[in-house]
């Protein structure tokens, strides 16, 4: 799993419309709450704008607002935004591989890996996040002791 720093500040920026709703909020004050840079903030703002998921409002009580209810708003639809699939392998979607030989089945394990992360991504809100209450199946994964845990390399740590 990789999460590019563009999609982080979108979700990030997403939630803290989540936080503020209905209000407002500036760009500014969403890269000051978030230490996201502006100028990034402002192309991501324009991507969730475009998509239909951001509305602002120019003047003195303007500013970006989410167009959907939080509770409406999945992490993984913020993610689709800034990064296209949620998954991919050499820039195709996991069912798009074809690998020969020995790895021919290994598209088949790409696609459950998907399904997986999908899984949680989709079900989670922004309503979710911000309330700090996280779906039950979700919140199972959180609590198994090794999901906090990152295995690092495993050529030389010899852990999994």
């Amino acid at each position: 799993m990789r999460i590019t720093a563009r999609v982080d500040y979108a979700v990030r920026a997403a939630l803290e419309l989540a936080a503020a709703a209905p209000g407002a909020l500036t760009c500014d004050r969403i890269a000051t709450a978030q230490d996201i840079p502006v100028r990034f903030l402002q192309a991501i703002l324009a991507d969730l704008q475009h998509a239909r998921l951001v509305t602002s409002q120019r003047g003195r009580d303007g500013g970006y607002r989410l167009a959907l209810p939080a509770s409406e708003v999945s992490v993984a639809r913020v993610m689709r935004i800034e990064q296209g699939f949620l998954a991919e392998v050499h820039g195709q979607r996991p069912e798009d591989v074809d690998n020969p030989g020995a790895a021919a089945a290994l598209g088949a394990v790409w696609v459950a890996a998907r399904e997986a992360y999908r899984q949680v991504l989709e079900e989670v809100t922004l309503a979710d996040v911000v309330a700090g209450r996280l779906p039950a199946r979700v919140a199972e994964l959180v609590a198994v002791e090794d999901a906090w845990r990152s295995f690092g390399d495993a050529r030389t740590s010899g852990v999994r």
